[in-house]
This record gives C-alpha cells, structure tokens and sequence, in this order.
C-alpha cells in the first residue's frame, strides 16, 4: 500500500556510513559557502527592502531548516535574487507584517504540495516560462541597482520599470564619481578575480569568493578616501541601516479571514518560484553528484523553512544555484555542510555584523548587478529566440515583459494561460480527421484480422472516416468539418478509433451528437478499432444503447462485414 506520506529527510540517511573524512570535506566546505553566503545575503536583504540583518538571519534559520529536513543531500538555502522584486513588492504594498504573513502562507502551501505529491508536477512548468521571468527578474535587479551604483542624488525612486529609468536619465547629471568609481570597480574586481588567482597563483584566495573580495577591499579603500582625502559622499549601510548584532526572539504575527484572502496572491507567487527554483537546484546538484533528491521531501523541507524564517524576522528563502554548486565543488557531500554553513554565519551574525556599517552601498550595488547578469541567462534567451517555434517565443517574451513591466505575479499567471492554450492548439493540431476513399491501405493498418483480407474493399453505400490522435475539446469540431466537406448519405458510416488513445466529454458530446443526427438520417454508425480506455468511457455513456453493442467493433474487418450486413438488410 503506498504510504500517503513522501517525507525522508536526507540528513537521515547520511550518517549510515558517515566518517571522519566525510565530516572533514563538509566542515571544510561548510566554512567556505558560509562566507560566500554573507555578502549575498546581506546585498538581497537591502535589495528586498528590509535591514542587512534580516539577509543572514534568513540564511542562518531558512539554511538550518532547509539542510535538517530537506530531500536533498547539498542544496544550500537562504535568500537569492529570484525573491528581490517579489519581496520588495509585498513590502510596499503591505509592509513588513504583510510580508511575514504571506511567508508563512507559502510555507504553509510548499508543505501541502510536498504532502500531497506534487513534487514532479512542478517540473512539468513550461521552460520558455521559467526563462522569461528569470530574465525579466534580473533586468528588474539591475534597474533597482543604478541608483546605488552610481550614486544618484534622488529622493524618490519610482516604483514603475518605465518610469524608473525616466528618472534615472533626468537625473544622470547628478552622479557622483566616487560611488560609481566603487560601484564599477567593484563589478570588474568580482568578474576579474578567479582569473587574478589563478594568473598569480594565489591558490589559497581562489576559494574567496570575487564579491567578498570586493567588499573587503572597497570598504578599505571608503575608509581611506574618507580619512585622509575627505571624501564623505559615498554612502554606507550604516548611513541608511542601523545595524544590530542581537538575535531576535520568535515572534508569531496577528493572523486573520481578511489578511490571508489579501495576501494569497503573493504568497503563491513565493510558494511556485521557491518550489520551482529549489527543485531546479536540486535537480542539478544530482547531476554533479549522481545522486537522486527526493521532491516532495524537498519541498516540506523548504515549508518548513519558510514557517521558520519570517518567525524569526527573516525573508522567504529557496535553494541557491550558486551556494549549492560552491558546496559541491568544495566537497560538501551531506547535509551537514548546509548545517555548517548556517553556523559559520551565525558567529558572523554574533561578532563581526557591527563591521557591515562599513561596506559602501555602491559596492553591494555592484554584487547585485553581476548577480543579475548571472541569473539572466541572455545566451539561453537569445537561442530560443532564434531557434524556438513561435508559440514557446511568445509566452517567453510576454512572460519576460510581464515580469519587468508588471510583477512576476502577473508574469507567471498569464504565462501559464498562454503556455497552456498553444499547448492545447498544438495537441489539437496533432488530431486528424479524414475520409477514407474506395479501400483501406493495408501496409498502415494493425487493428485488422489475417486472413480476411478480401472485405477491405469499401462498398457502395459506406463512408469510411478515421480520427487519429486524442479526441478532446480541442478537436472535437474537427469531425464534423470532415463530414460537412466529404460526406453525401450513406447507408452506413464507419468512424475507425483505432489510433484515438482517449476521448474526453466533448468528445463524447460531438461523437454523441453525430451519431444521433446520422439516426435521423437513417445512416447506421459503426465504431471501429476502439480501445479499452475508450470503450470504458463509451460504457459509462450508455453508447452501446445508442449504437448496439453489435455495431462497436474491434477490427475494421468487423466493421466492413457489419456494414454488409446492415447493406443486405436495407
């Protein structure tokens, strides 16, 4: 009996034939994601629109969570990109409140898809869709990082893709140089710096990630410029945030009927992009390691976390690409790296967060852009353009415009709609009708008994129709069109579904409707070569007192030889 339950954390089988090596190349790799893990989590905490502290109190608890009860064996989870221009939306229109409820919603949704089964269903979301509003989010990250970037004196920044760029333009003239120096520089130092190590050699900085190099040295280099060449118009975290190293307390939010019906939308918005971007993760984190992630387990894991997280002051979190694959590379082989890399964070969190007041707002800028190129994925996007039918272009490009013109809520819904109705042409599509003239073709035919071969002649007075492919709505108007274009009066009209694998109600209906109109005429209908999905259906639509069991064939010599009969009668 299958278990209605589909949860095993893969921290438990880990310590089946965990040793002293194994923990070593965790440990190791734990330390290293850990500190590839701050400056992110840090740079999408102020991008989403909260304090940098809630960045890594989202990686520490949502890490810790996702590494204890996920069905992944690396996946590292915290905060990422994905979720800046969602957050920060929800923010604006609902505030902070707003935010921690529609978190603990999609935690809630992500544990009932894991519950229910639903982990491969999520796969099956159309590819143009997930590049388009992945695209569409990073050309919205770079837009919200011009402003930081190149120190733009605004006081207002609009919240609309269009009119945002309206006002960075008008208000060019009013960049500072000192900020854009750190905010470039900072871009070309993280692109430039594994080639750095490895041209000089410097073996043990190649684990360094080229966004905390960056941070360490622009901060230096703020501090110097400030000290000793009075230059005090580059902005810092501690210019915009207070920043504060104390753990805060559990705290549950005022839950009501009205905040939830506001926030559904939202909080299914966090629930698919954090289902679909931890299950991608995972996905490709098995084809590193050869080993198989379990779905539903995963995506309970990342409920969990997502009830945990916005408890604890914390954002919504996910499985990171980037961390995952950092974890890999440096010998994380069970999920007891991801639970290092959460500790490694908190003794950050603890004794080093005052430090963060420091780092320049233009520098986090910069880490933000090359992580909006890296999630842009212009080389993929360029190739379907080129190379895709133009349904799968449209729904990439209308779900990429959604994205960055409206919200990624709306992106995802209409790109959906769209995926699904040229889905639906395109099964339609693949149905034909057509008439069958004077004898049947027997090289093409495999629903034919040996040996009476001879009555494959069509006689005088039969009409010969087959339907080849699935008999749905899509095509259920197709059959008349056929008969309206070929048809005269017959005596008899056999309808061969030896090729439809399935037929749903308006199927049923058109079938339903043709027959009876061909009563009327005084045309008997005979059904050849139906299978037993089919027949099944047609049982429980009563067609055998329609038709007559004698006249639902399973061969069309059957057929041909009922037709004769009826012939001989008439």
């Amino acid at each position: 009996m299958e278990k209605t339950l589909d949860f095993k954390p893969k921290i438990l089988s880990a310590f089946r034939h965990y040793d002293k090596k194994t923990f070593t190349a965790d440990l190791m790799a734990g330390v290293i994601v850990g500190i590839v893990a701050l400056p992110l989590a840090i740079a999408f905490g102020i991008a989403s629109g909260v304090s940098p502290e809630k960045g890594i109190i989202t990686a520490i608890v949502a890490g810790l969570m996702i590494s204890l009860f996920g069905g992944s064996k690396v996946q590292i989870g915290g905060p990422t990109g994905a979720f800046i221009v969602i957050v920060y939306g929800i923010i604006q229109q609902y505030g902070m409140q707003g935010l921690t409820v529609a978190t603990l919603m999609a935690g809630v949704f992500l544990i009932l898809l894991g519950v229910l089964r639903l982990g491969t269903i999520i796969k099956y979301i159309p590819y143009p869709i997930v590049v388009g509003f992945t695209s569409g989010i990073a050309v919205t990250i770079f837009t919200t990082q011009v402003k930081d970037l190149f120190g733009l004196t605004m006081d207002v920044v609009p919240s609309d893709f269009v009119e945002k760029w309206v006002a960075y333009a008008s208000h060019f003239g009013t960049i500072d140089p000192w900020s854009a120096l750190v905010g470039v520089g900072s871009v070309a130092l993280i692109a430039v710096w594994p080639l750095l190590a490895r041209r000089f050699h410097l073996s043990p900085l190649r684990a360094l990630p080229g966004s905390l190099v960056a941070i360490v040295l622009m901060t230096v280099v703020a501090l110097l410029l400030k000290q000793y060449a009075g230059v005090s118009t580059i902005e810092t975290i501690g210019d915009r945030f207070s920043i504060s190293s104390e753990l805060p307390g559990a705290v549950v939010p005022e839950l009501s009927w009205q905040t939830f019906k506001r926030l559904v939308g939202p909080a299914v918005t966090i629930a698919v992009l954090g289902a679909i971007e931890s299950l991608l993760s995972a996905t490709v984190a098995d084809g590193v390691i050869g080993d198989h992630h379990n779905s539903n387990t995963e995506l309970i894991g990342q409920g969990i976390a997502n009830l945990a997280s916005p408890i604890f002051g914390g954002i919504p979190a996910t499985g990171a690409i980037a961390r995952t694959m950092t974890n890999i590379n440096n010998g994380g082989r069970t999920p007891v790296a991801g639970i290092i890399h959460a500790a490694v964070l908190l003794l950050i969190f603890l004794f080093l967060m005052p430090l963060a007041q420091y780092i320049p707002m233009a520098c986090l800028a910069g880490v933000l852009v090359v992580v909006a190129y890296g999630m842009s994925g212009w080389r993929s996007f360029l190739a379907m353009v080129r190379r895709n039918p133009k349904s799968d272009v449209t729904v990439l490009l209308l779900t990429f415009f959604l994205t960055i013109i409206f919200d990624l809520t709306v992106a995802i819904e209409f790109g959906l709609v769209c995926a699904c109705l040229l889905f639906m042409r395109r099964m339609a599509e693949t149905t034909e009708v057509h008439a069958v003239m004077n004898e049947i073709d027997l090289n093409e035919d495999a629903d034919m008994q040996a040996g009476n071969l001879e009555h494959l002649t069509i006689p005088e007075g039969v009409e010969v129709y087959e339907i080849n492919g699935p008999y749905f709505f899509g095509a259920g108007t197709r059959f008349e069109d056929i008969m309206a274009r070929y048809g005269s009066h017959p005596k008899v009209r056999i309808i061969r579904m030896r090729k439809v694998p399935f037929i749903d109600s308006t199927g049923m209906h058109n079938l339903e409707n043709m027959c009876r109109m061909s009563q009327k005429e005084g045309v008997t209908v005979v059904l050849s070569g139906v299978n037993e999905k089919v027949e099944a259906v047609l049982k429980r639509n009563s067609f055998q007192q329609l038709l007559g069991d004698e006249n639902i064939c399973r061969h069309i010599d059957l057929a041909l030889a009922r037709a004769k009969e009826i012939l001989s009668t008439k």
